[in-house]
């Protein structure tokens, strides 16, 4: 540096001047004389070296300073040539006037060989043929001074003839005082695997844009980014249309993306059909592939979907499955799809009836009067038969004149024989066809799933035997065996008899009480129904409700008793021989009734019964069919201040952590537990039961207890509450209101 210089001269000059004046003093004796004795004088001798000393140190100095400058030169420049070479980046210095061109990369710097300086660029011969006239437009606009510094992206020819794309950046360093260019320095990189990826990345691009099938790209909350033009012509929206939308099918329902995203989210892919509304209102099938896209991290960055326009194929496969379904000349579905519904009934263990008739003597006609006419009757009779059907009926020609009418989710006799005559009745009206009038009589054989067969062949060909059996005497049914015919007569009278028994009001109230084990006083009692008719008396529970229940009879039933009950009750109440609860049975058909609290609110409004005086008993398998819905409707019960028991406690299978859910009081110990309370097992059971009831801060009913050692079994356990044959057997309205009135000094005791 500049210090370091003026030391080193400082020296010189020191060391210059120090010489001279020792020689002037040696040769003039004049001087000689005069200065010798000065020489000779040590004070002068000690100057003279200190001097001396001073000036070799600066030279020191000097030197060191110097070397430590070249050090950092040398240093700097290995930086430069190590940061080149990890880079892989080029140095290129142009001096524009005499047109030599220097690279500098991690093999360090050397001149750029056979340069010719008349040409431009300067490296002219080296750009590929196809680039240099970009390349000098680009360079003579920045030499020009248009642009701040010049870059360009060329191929440029290697060291072993191949050709290599660089990316090529520079800038006027130096200039005349007039502005005119004197050097240029700048840098050049390979970019070959850059330029290939982004060609592949364009060859991608342009395939998407090409494909026929739709490409959408989302972001991670669903928002569209990026749609092609295949997407366009399936749903007929523009990019415009729907960037930054969340993507959507169809404006009417759109539970379909949100599904697809969580599957996506769980399993990273998603396929499917789905139904989507084109722009201008048609409607569109289609096929969608759905992807994510992750990060490093596994975060989801994008969403892709390919959607493949299926409607034409869906339209095609549907007429090609219609046919392969459907009687060519009825229209109606094939054998086929007939033995298809019946399996996957039998695998979904529906209840299932089959009907299987055909027409009697149907080949007399066929050969009077041709095969045309025949067919024409029998498309006529599918006419006619088609209105018994709905989404759980269907009618199916299984070939020739025979029919089939599967009637799904029912063993119901009553519905079974009516759905019978009627299309007996349908056959034997009058067909005119071409000036003939056809009177047919048909036969059917009847199987029920899972009764007569637990296959779809065992099933039909039971029904084939049943209905040739009912061919012996012509148009009538026949059940395929006897016992299930008079099974089915017997369960048509008991159905006829509860609808008389409804109309005719046969249905009465008894009541069973219960009593509290410590008191031994009345504190309600449950409300049962008896069905006595006025020529068969009365007709066991166990026959007629199932009959109800799965008939619906049941509901029309239930709300009479709950009516009943609550006008019972609260009658006894105003006369103050009750004041505890009582308890009413809910079956599973009126459980599950829509309007459930409705109709309790209207019958205690009708009979002015306050909510707290009203327990319903809920059997453990009505709830446990769908514990969620249960759960809800006996929240709803309760928040109305009815109190709620469950019934037959232990017998089914319910869930101990959806007990602690439901919203009830009090749990009936089945009678099952209690005949068994003599031994030890039964016994561990009741206590266990009553322990589960405990801990659930629920009361306790132990139902038919007969005995005293029962009682004593009941008593010694802490049951609440006790009800059955040892108290009192069930009682009509008016002996429950004697029996309450022998039980009031009992009641003023314990109320005491």
């Amino acid at each position: 540096n500049n210090k370091n210089k003026l030391v080193v001269l400082f020296c010189l000059l020191g060391f210059g001047l120090l010489g001279s004046s020792m020689m002037v003093l040696a040769d003039d004796q004049t001087m000689s004389s005069t200065f010798l004795p000065l020489l000779t004088n040590h004070a002068v001798l000690s100057i003279l070296l200190g001097f001396s000393l001073i000036v070799v140190s600066f030279l020191i100095y000097a030197v060191i300073g110097f070397r430590r400058y070249k050090k950092k030169i040398v240093e700097s420049e290995e930086r430069l040539r190590l940061s080149l070479w990890a880079s892989g980046d080029e140095l290129w210095d142009w001096n524009i006037r005499d047109g030599s061109l220097y690279r500098t990369n991690g093999a360090g710097s050397y001149p750029l060989p056979h340069i010719n300086p008349d040409l431009f660029p300067p490296n002219k011969p080296h750009i590929h043929p196809n680039d240099v006239e970009r390349v000098a437009a680009k360079l003579q606009s920045h030499l020009n001074g248009d642009t701040v510094a010049f870059e360009c992206v060329y191929r440029l020819r290697t060291s072993n003839e191949t050709w290599r794309w660089v990316l090529d950046k520079g800038k006027v360093v130096s200039s005349t005082q007039n502005g005119q260019p004197l050097r240029m320095t700048g840098t050049f990189k390979d970019i070959q695997q850059l330029k290939k990826t982004e060609n592949d990345l364009e060859i991608f691009a342009k395939s998407i844009e090409s494909l026929s099938e739709g490409v959408v790209i989302l972001d991670p909350h669903f928002n569209v980014i990026h749609i092609n033009p295949g997407y366009t012509k399936i749903t007929g929206f523009t990019r415009e249309d729907v960037l930054g939308q969340v993507l959507s099918f169809n404006p009417i329902s759109d539970t379909i993306i949100t599904e697809i995203k969580a599957e996506v989210d769980r399993a990273n892919t998603w396929h499917g059909d789905i139904t989507g509304q084109h722009k201008d209102g048609q409607m569109f099938l289609a096929f969608v592939t759905a992807n994510c896209i992750k990060d490093e991290n596994g975060v989801i960055s994008n969403y892709v979907a390919i959607v493949s326009d299926t409607t034409k194929r869906k339209k095609a496969e549907a007429k090609l499955l219609k046919l392969a379904r459907t009687d060519s000349l009825t229209g109606l579905p094939n054998r086929n799809v007939f033995f298809s519904k019946l399996q996957r009934c039998v695998e979904q263990k529906s209840p299932t009836a089959v009907l299987v008739f055909d027409i009697d003597d149907f080949k007399k006609i066929n050969d009077s009067l041709g095969h045309q006419l025949g067919d024409t009757l029998l498309i006529h009779i599918a006419k006619r038969i088609a209105p018994m059907c709905d989404k759980q009926n269907t009618l199916y020609r299984m070939g020739g004149d025979e029919f089939a009418l599967v009637m799904e989710r029912t063993n119901d006799i009553h519905k079974i024989t009516v759905a019978a005559k009627e299309m007996l009745k349908q056959l034997s009206t009058p067909f005119n066809i071409e000036q003939h009038e056809f009177v047919v009589a048909g036969s059917i054989g009847i199987v029920l799933y899972p009764d007569d067969g637990q296959q779809p062949e065992t099933l039909l060909r039971n029904a084939d035997t049943a209905m040739y059996h009912a061919k012996e005497d012509g148009n009538r049914y026949l059940f395929f065996n006897e016992d299930m015919n008079k099974r089915a007569v017997k369960r048509l009278q008991v159905e006829n008899l509860i609808r008389l028994g409804l109309k005719e009001d046969y249905f009465e109230v008894y009541y069973q009480p219960k009593m509290n084990f410590r008191t031994g006083h009345l504190v309600g009692m449950e409300a049962l129904v008896r069905f006595i008719t006025p020529k068969k008396g009365l007709i066991s529970p166990g026959t007629f409700i199932p009959i109800a229940e799965e008939t619906g009879q049941i509901v029309e039933i239930g709300d009479l008793v709950l009516k009943k009950a609550c006008a019972d009750m609260k009658r006894w109440i105003d006369e103050d021989l009750m004041t505890g609860r009582v308890a009413v049975n809910l079956s599973a058909r009126q459980f599950n009734l829509p309007d459930l609290t409705k109709r309790i609110d209207s019958i205690l409004k009708e009979t002015g019964l306050s909510p707290a005086n009203l327990e319903l008993e809920i059997t453990e398998g009505t709830v446990m069919n769908n514990p969620q819905h249960a759960i809800e409707v006996m929240h709803q019960l309760r928040d109305k201040g009815i109190h709620l028991a469950l019934d037959d406690f232990g017998t089914g299978y319910s869930s101990l952590s959806y007990l602690r859910k439901f919203p009830l009081n009090t749990l009936k110990i089945d009678k099952a537990f209690v005949d068994d309370a003599h031994s030890e097992i039964g016994r561990a059971m009741i206590d266990t039961i009553i322990t589960i009831a405990r801990n659930l801060s629920l009361a306790t009913v132990a139902e038919g207890v007969e005995t005293v050692d029962q009682q004593d079994v009941m008593v010694s356990m802490n049951c609440d509450v006790l009800q059955g044959y040892l108290y009192s057997k069930p009682l009509s309205s008016k002996e429950f209101a004697e029996f309450a009135k022998q039980q009031l000094p009992v009641l003023k005791k314990a109320l005491a």
